[in-house]
């Protein structure tokens, strides 16, 4: 069975995972003709290298490029008869995206594809439907740099939409320490809001579930997880259990850095401020419940751009 291999480009983490393929001849794939056989993130944090005017520097073109290099090497191991990379919001959203771009393929020997907001959530439905059918709803990728939306209607997803503040971005622009103080919950919640409502048709997103993907809404699951003394993250939460994450915050930091620790170490400074964008989505789209996919846009890529 043949092996390929994804590599995600983000602005908080690079992932390479390595999927073995069943049999790459089909036309169409669900999530049993493929498995996962590494998945190795890295933090590389790339959005902190991106000056107050847009330029990604060439500290972060030789960052992403060492630790493309790195998953490459490591990929080369599994004899992959691809190796593909993608990347998202820091690189697409750069003043001097094409730059980069081509300065981080010339260092890595890689070739980037940069997808556009609409492509990404496209993919991230793609990637999510790899193992359900979604018929109807709101799809969610907080992502570091940008927030997709996507509406799905009859099993098809319309109306693809990035808006460009994340977990990461909010964090960056926000947060003084590790967590935010209560004021900072606010300023992150208001900036968001001010991005959702400006949303041309925001009504076609009201949806009363929402499937979420990524690493901030996993990050979310486990922190509940935490919250409530379970071993397992839920595959579901609510609209008031994701208030019950950011009133902990709020009212006891303390005890809520040590559960955070549990939870979520490497993701503990984004931990909050994705909660607070999850929980503005679900309050102004009205969604009472949060389905957290297990697949997304790396799938999607998969599925669609390397096997398609």
């Amino acid at each position: 069975m043949p092996n390929y291999a994804v590599i995600d480009l983000g602005s908080n983490t690079i992932r390479l995972v390595v999927y073995e393929v069943k049999d790459d001849r089909r036309k169409t794939y669900s999530s049993k003709d493929f498995k996962s056989l590494i998945n190795d993130k890295v933090m590389a944090g790339l959005s902190a290298f991106v000056t107050a005017d847009g330029t990604f520097t060439d500290d972060g073109v030789r960052r992403a490029a060492s630790v493309l290099k790195g998953h490459a090497k490591r990929a080369r191991y599994f004899d992959c008869k691809r190796i593909d990379v993608f990347a998202t919001a820091v690189l697409r959203n750069a003043a001097n995206s094409a730059e980069a771009v081509a300065a981080i393929e010339r260092e890595s020997g890689l070739t980037i594809d940069l997808l556009s907001a609409a492509d990404e959530a496209h993919l991230g439905f793609a990637g999510a439907t790899c193992d359900r059918t979604i018929e109807r709803g709101t799809l969610v990728d907080i992502g570091g740099g940008s927030t997709e939306l996507t509406r799905i209607e009859d099993g098809r997803d319309f109306d693809n939409v990035s808006l460009g503040q994340g977990s990461l971005s909010s964090y960056a622009t926000f947060v003084r320490a590790i967590l935010p103080d209560p004021e900072e919950m606010d300023a992150i919640v208001g900036a968001f809001f001010e991005r959702l409502a400006a949303l041309p048709n925001r009504d076609a997103y009201r949806a009363g579930t929402v499937y979420g993907i990524g690493g901030s809404v996993r990050a979310a699951a486990k922190m509940h997880a935490q919250l409530r003394q379970e071993a397992i993250r839920p595959k579901t939460m609510t609209a008031d259990q994701i208030r019950a994450i950011l009133d902990t915050c709020r009212n006891d930091p303390d005890a809520f850095a040590h559960l955070a620790l549990k939870a979520s170490a490497e993701r503990i400074h984004t931990l909050v401020p994705g909660c607070l964008i999850l929980g503005t989505l679900m309050g102004e789209l009205r969604a009472e419940r949060l389905d957290i996919c297990k697949y997304g846009v790396r799938e999607g890529y998969l599925v669609e751009r390397v096997l398609g």
